[in-house]
Order: structure tokens, then C-alpha cells, then sequence
């Protein structure tokens, strides 16, 4: 814990939007971790393989948040651990505890799983452990089990592929090769399902065009369905390699279409997706004005409290301030220590338009005391947010939450309706490990 030990106050300070340098805004340093819990986590992920069992191999002490992910999600029969010792260090036989150790785990369970997630620690890399013959052994001993190597790793955060992107990807790499279906879909890379009532979704639903998704998954049979698809449809910036590395091992074609609080940005993806599969497209007008229609309706209630935002709740953070300062709310406060290339333009229309918007770190050291524990006024999107302006009007939303296109703002406008009329429990809510975690499984 941080302590003041030289008589002086610790300053936390915003700085303008005009003001940061886009993409970091704040120099990487020390850094603290808020109470906020409700984003997802590498454990939670695996889980939504149907019938994979989680296999963690690392030290001790760095077991206890996935253990404890495990528990809150119900699923401690599809957990186990293999612990990491310095003896284990000192005497080099790190490949023969991982091949040991998941060997025993899986002879001991009651029913064979048929597929196994291994995840390996920044300790195996450190001492250059031999994992292709890990592999290559475990899947000689049990042949009916598919596995596939995971990372609990966090030396990768900061240089090539992030852990979330590489996990985002190794859902997929159990998909085994099958013909394609022609016209057939799968959304990739998703925490949540698809929203149902989304002009996307509804167009190809309307169209008859089959669709596959591994949050509707309830088997491994079902999963392995995944593979006939002909277009993967992404709209999560960081499982976008994953796409990739399907459309490169199993054939099908990548569709990228993000995650965007801008009409026109919406209305191009659902354009890019009439170009290869037979839909039907919109009446785009109307689209917009019940757009319009609702964010005024949120604003005729909401009025002018002020409204903070965090990055946890969605990919694009200034995207979202944007649209709501366009229609009168005052969006204040943006939490987010970076911000993806893909915000750059309303990045600068924003400092052009309201330079003042503050930006707000959440990982540097001295927001260990930006807490404000006496109820704020503040009208929070966002558990990072919510916990730091003490505020119990918030949305409880992670991960864009599966929401897309027009419908998202729709819905966020709903949600931000609620959160305006009824307060929450910050302290209960924000604890919990992925809010909605039970229903991966």
C-alpha cells in the first residue's frame, strides 16, 4: 500500500483531452489495480469452450484470482491446478511436472474431457521450458483429448500480441477442419452473445443465413460446428487475430466489423456486409432518427448530471462520449490509460469540440486514492468509473456487453435511464468477478 511518508499531499490529476498524447496518455510506471473485478478474465474465457477443462500451471501465490474464478462461476469441476515450486526451478524438470501433473489431474477425473486448455506461466519462458514437446507428449499419452496451450502471462502485456488478444485467439484453435457451409456465419472473439434485436443479427436471421456462435454453444460437438462457417464476423478490436488465424488455418474470410458509437461507421459495416452475404439493407434513416429519438427521450430525464465514462464498459470510450456530448449530456470524465488507433479521428474532433473533456488514468499509482467514498452526483458508464466518483448511479456493463450497432445506443440509453432512477450497491456489484460470469456455463 502506498503511504505518504514525506509530509506532502498526493496529486491526482486529469488532463484535458487537448492536452494528452494519443494513443498512452499517461506514462507507464507503478501501477494499481481498482477494486472494479467485473471484467473478464483468462478463466473465464475458457470456460465458454462447452466441456474444456482448465488445467493452471504456475506458482502458488498467482493461482489465487483464477481459483477464486473458478469458484464464483460454479465451475471448480472443470478447474484444476498444477503449483509451480523452486525446487522445480532449481532442479530444470518443469517439463516433466506439466506432462506429470496433467497427466495424473486426468486420470483422476471422473470422465475424460475432450479438450484440455493448458495455461502456462511467465516462469516457463523465463527458464525456457520445452513446451512443443509438452505438447507433443500429452497428446501421444491421452490422443482423445484436444489441447491446446493458454497463457497466464503478464510479461506479454506490454510488447507483441496482449494476453487478451492471444486468449481471444486460442478459443478457436481446437476448431478442426471441415468443409465450408456456403453463406454461413460465425461471430468470433464475443464474451456475450450477439444482441438478438441488432440490426445485424436480425438481418441475417431474416435472411435465413445460418449463424454460429460459441456463447450458444452447450457441447464440444456444437463448438467443432464452428468450423463450416465461410465468414467470421468480428466486432471486438482484440479478437480480430483471432479472425486472422482462422481465415489462414481453416479457410473461411474474415469480416471485420467494429464495435462503433459513430452512424456512419454502423451503417458501413452493415453496407460491407450486404456486399458478400443476400440481405436486406435498412431503411438507414429510420435507423438514426430512433437512434436520435431515444438519446433525446435519455436526456429529457437525465438532464445535465454529470456523466463519467470508463474503458471497461466499452471498446470505445471517446466514441460514446462523443455521441452523448452531440446530444447535451455532460460527459465530463474519461477513465482509460490507452485508447486503440480506431479513436484517433474522434479523438481529434474532440479536442476541437470540447477540449476541456477530462481524461483520467485508472492503473496509475496515485488513483489508489482518487476514491470518493461519499455519494457523487455523478451518472457513471462503467465500474472503474462508478468506483471512482463513489458514484451509485452507474451502468453495470462490461465488454460492450454484446450490444452492436443501432441497438447498442438504444439500449445504452434504456440503461442509462436506469441507472439515473435507481441507485446500485458499488461495493456489492463491482467485487464480483465478470458480473454476468454464471452464464458461461
Amino acid at each position: 500500500m502506498l503511504r505518504k511518508v514525506n509530509g506532502y499531499e498526493v496529486t491526482i490529476d486529469s488532463v484535458p483531452i487537448s492536452q494528452i498524447t494519443f494513443p498512452g496518455p499517461f506514462r507507464a510506471g507503478l501501477e494499481f489495480s481498482s477494486p472494479a473485478r467485473g471484467t473478464w478474465n483468462i478463466a473465464h474465457q475458457g470456460m465458454l469452450i462447452p466441456e474444456a477443462h482448465e488445467i493452471f500451471v504456475c506458482a502458488a501465490s498467482c493461482l489465487r484470482g483464477v481459483v477464486l474464478t473458478a469458484y464464483e462461476m460454479r465451475a471448480e469441476k472443470r478447474f484444476s491446478t498444477v503449483a509451480v515450486e523452486e525446487k522445480n526451478l532449481i532442479e530444470g524438470n518443469m517439463e516433466d511436472l506439466i506432462i506429470e501433473g496433467v497427466s495424473d489431474i486426468l486420470q483422476k477425473l471422473p470422465k475424460m474431457p475432450p479438450c484440455v486448455l493448458v495455461y502456462t506461466s511467465c516462469v516457463h519462458h523465463f527458464c525456457g521450458c520445452d513446451l512443443d514437446m509438452v505438447y507433443r507428449e500429452l497428446s501421444k499419452r491421452f490422443p482423445d483429448v484436444d489441447f491446446t496451450d493458454c497463457y497466464m502471462n503478464p510479461i506479454m502485456r506490454k510488447s507483441g500480441r496482449t494476453p487478451d488478444q492471444i486468449m481471444r485467439s486460442r478459443f478457436y484453435s481446437l476448431l478442426k477442419k471441415r468443409p465450408i457451409r456456403p453463406g454461413s456465419v460465425a461471430f468470433v472473439g464475443n464474451d456475450f452473445p450477439m444482441q438478438k434485436d441488432s440490426t445485424l443479427y436480425q438481418l441475417l436471421s431474416q435472411a435465413h443465413i445460418p449463424i454460429y456462435e460459441l456463447t450458444s454453444c452447450r457441447t464440444y460437438s456444437e463448438y467443432q460446428d464452428m468450423a463450416e462457417a465461410e465468414y467470421y464476423i468480428v466486432d471486438y478490436p482484440a479478437a480480430k487475430v483471432g479472425g486472422e488465424d482462422l481465415q489462414e488455418r481453416l479457410g473461411g474470410k474474415l469480416l471485420y466489423l467494429p464495435f462503433s458509437f459513430t452512424y456512419g461507421e454502423i451503417k458501413e459495416n452493415i453496407i460491407k456486409l450486404s456486399e458478400v452475404l443476400p440481405i436486406t439493407l435498412p431503411d438507414f434513416n429510420a435507423e438514426e432518427q430512433e437512434c436520435n429519438d431515444a438519446l433525446d427521450h435519455a436526456y429529457s430525464i437525465i438532464g445535465d448530471i454529470p456523466i463519467a465514462i470508463d474503458y471497461t464498459a466499452f471498446t470505445r470510450p471517446l466514441g460514446l462520449a462523443s455521441l452523448l456530448l452531440e446530444h447535451g449530456f455532460q460527459v465530463k470524465r474519461v477513465y482509460a490509460d490507452s485508447f486503440i488507433e480506431e479513436e484517433r479521428p474522434v479523438y481529434k474532433a474532440l479536442c476541437r469540440t470540447h477540449p476541456e473533456l477530462e481524461i483520467w488514468p485508472t492503473l496509475s499509482a496515485q488513483m489508489r486514492f482518487a476514491a470518493d467514498h461519499s455519494k457523487s452526483d455523478y451518472l457513471c458508464i462503467g465500474q472503474k468509473a462508478a468506483h471512482f466518483n463513489g458514484a451509485p448511479h452507474f451502468v453495470n456493463l462490461v465488454e460492450n456487453g454484446g450490444w452492436h450497432g443501432y441497438q447498442a445506443i438504444n439500449s445504452l440509453c434504456d440503461a442509462m435511464i436506469d441507472a439515473y432512477q435507481n441507485e446500485k450497491d458499488i461495493r456489492e456489484l463491482i467485487s464480483r468477478k465478470a458480473w454476468r460470469c454464471e452464464s458461461c456455463i
